[in-house]
């Protein structure tokens, strides 16, 4: 093989990078990169070495603008909601091996929901997958008017016409959880709801419902919070300073009821010898040795294949169906919940 320098520090290699190591023409490397026909299985094996060689990486989105296609699936998150990450994995596991790649763009303190979206927009993203979105039903039904949009864990009712939905069935997941607390010998089950939050809606009415049917409605107690852990820890200070507390509680989810089990471990609260502490999600949170928390779980790989298919149907005009697509939860017991003392 030709001795030919070696490419600058800092430069991204190119075809005639990779031409000039291997000695042969740009317009032969273009075809051994494209794996199509017209090179010998030795020309082909010298390529691809002098391309391993000096780190040659086929670009492969700027192929796909070529072809007037990005295949680019857009997904917006929130950065610090560890259930986001682990449905993020999901997508990535079906998307990928469907020919799609993922565009990410972040929602966080200091940047909101129109511009994660906005910037996904301007990447030519074909198709939005957004998680658990909070803006207005209407600021939906405008990006759905200009791509498919696919809103993963968040119930619409119909408000935003031409956006697929796809969620868990929260309200059974609050209603498991309470089942479970009730089974174990609870009466005094507290809810720390998550406000205006997408789902929160559902779990607050599970729970209600559940503790009606368990004929404890002089029993309802909802405690304002949120998504965080700070929301959680707000809660549970509440309730630890009510007349009367809990034997249990069920929190919106696992990142804040992280801060609640913080709490109940600073004031010398046993858990769960004196309150049991039930979350929502099954995040990677959840399953930690120290945490070891009993919680609702959501079906991540079913939530994501719905996402990206139902993403991927509508670009490539295959039939998709009609309405929300609602996927059951799971109750998964660890360590946080026992019969009350």
């Amino acid at each position: 093989m030709p001795s030919t320098p070696a490419v600058p520090h800092g430069k991204r290699p190119t075809l005639a990078d990779v031409a000039a190591r291997a000695g042969v023409s740009t317009a032969l490397v273009s075809i051994v990169m494209r794996d199509a026909k017209g090179a010998g299985a030795a020309t082909r094996e010298r390529v691809l070495k002098a391309a391993q060689e000096i780190g040659y990486r086929p670009d492969a989105r700027a192929r796909l603008l070529r072809s007037h296609r990005s295949h680019l699936l857009g997904v917006q998150f929130g950065l610090q909601h560890p259930f986001h990450s682990d449905l993020l994995e999901g997508i990535y596991a079906v998307a990928e091996p469907a020919g799609y790649q993922i565009a990410l763009s972040a929602v966080a303190a200091g940047r909101g929901e129109q511009r994660a979206s906005d910037t996904l927009l301007a990447d030519r993203c074909e198709a939005l997958i957004l998680l658990g979105p909070q803006a207005p039903a209407a600021r939906l039904a405008e990006l759905a008017q200009q791509l498919p949009v696919v809103s993963v864990a968040r119930r619409l009712r119909g408000s935003a016409p031409g956006v697929e939905v796809v969620r868990t069935a929260d309200d059974e997941g609050a209603r498991q959880a309470v089942d479970h607390l009730v089974a174990l010998g609870h009466r005094d089950i507290a809810h720390i709801d998550g406000g205006r939050a997408p789902g929160a809606a559902d779990r607050r009415r599970g729970y209600r419902t559940a503790m009606n049917r368990h004929g404890l409605a002089d029993r309802v107690r909802v405690l304002p919070g949120g998504l965080t852990e700070e929301d959680g820890a707000a809660g549970a200070r509440a309730f630890l300073d009510a007349a009367t507390r809990p034997t249990a509680v069920l929190v919106f989810n696992d990142r804040s009821a992280t801060g609640v089990l913080d709490t109940l471990l600073r004031a010398r609260v046993a858990v769960p010898g004196e309150i049991s502490v039930v979350g929502f999600d099954d995040s990677h949170l959840a399953r930690l040795a120290h945490i070891d928390l009993t919680t609702v779980g959501q079906d991540i790989p079913r939530l994501a294949e719905l996402a990206v298919g139902r993403a991927i149907a509508r670009l490539e005009g295959a039939p998709t169906p009609t309405g929300e697509a609602v996927v059951a939860p799971h109750l998964v017991v660890r360590g946080t919940t026992a019969t009350p003392a």
